[in-house]
């Protein structure tokens, strides 16, 4: 009797009878019949190489972030009532509109909206707009995008000389004497503070010296008040003595 041949998975010899005939040598050398190999280590190869795409494809494309909506590349974080410290950190590279409008927010992070390659749209209107050094990089990316109508209804809520400008349309020069006035206001208000501090230090510094030198009276006065008694007691004594020799001699 002939020996079997054998089906080749991977290059491992399988000994297979299917339909009463002798399976070709390799897969898809087919003689006639239909020969199955399943070949166990490929497929799980397969299953996991899918596995390791997918979980590369969601970190580089980033997840939802949990205060926003998301769906089709729209990233809804509208009317959430987000600051500059709770707005996140990222959004999925996928996105192709963020809305951001109806917020809290008076500045984005550096940064944050470069690494958006797809992004076409953003709502930015109804938040309240910082406008002093922290809105440079707002202004910057928005001057790249001058032809997105949506960067027109973007305006300042402060300070007051700005207040319901347009940030498109600022002078970086006025930003920056904006930034100015600010570091200006922080050296002043640190010298108040600092003049403040010394001042509390000299008035806890003179009560201790008064109520030192209070003490030192009070004790004065107690030495001297215990001398005096002695000294009072001492001549009492004296005089009883002398009273009671001169009743003797009399």
């Amino acid at each position: 009797m002939a020996p079997k041949k054998a089906t080749y998975c991977n290059n491992t010899p399988v000994v297979l009878k299917v339909g009463g005939r002798d399976p070709p040598k390799r897969l898809g050398d087919n003689e006639g019949g239909s020969p199955v190999c399943v070949c166990v280590c490929a497929g799980m190869r397969s299953v996991v190489l899918v596995f390791f795409l997918s979980a590369m494809a969601a970190v580089v494309q980033g997840s939802c972030p949990h205060v926003c909506s998301c769906s089709a590349g729209v990233v809804d974080c509208s009317n959430r009532a987000l600051t500059t410290a709770t707005l996140p950190s990222s959004f999925p590279a996928s996105t192709t509109e963020l809305l951001l409008n109806e917020n809290h927010l008076t500045a984005l992070p550096t940064g944050l909206l470069d690494a958006l390659p797809a992004l076409r749209r953003v709502a930015l209107h109804g938040n309240s707009w910082a406008c002093d050094c922290a809105i440079l990089y707002l202004r910057g990316w928005m001057l790249k995008r001058g032809s997105d109508p949506s960067m027109r209804n973007v305006s300042c809520s402060s300070p007051a000389h700005l207040r319901g400008r347009l940030i498109v349309y600022l002078p970086e020069q006025e930003l920056l004497d904006s930034c100015r006035y600010w570091l200006c206001n922080l050296a002043l208000a640190s010298q108040i503070s600092l003049l403040v501090f010394i001042g509390v230090q000299a008035l806890l510094l003179a009560s201790v010296i008064f109520f030192l030198r209070r003490f030192e009276r009070l004790t004065e006065e107690a030495q001297r008040t215990a001398a005096e008694s002695f000294t009072a007691e001492e001549n009492a004594d004296h005089n009883s003595e002398y009273v009671m020799l001169k009743d003797r001699s009399m």
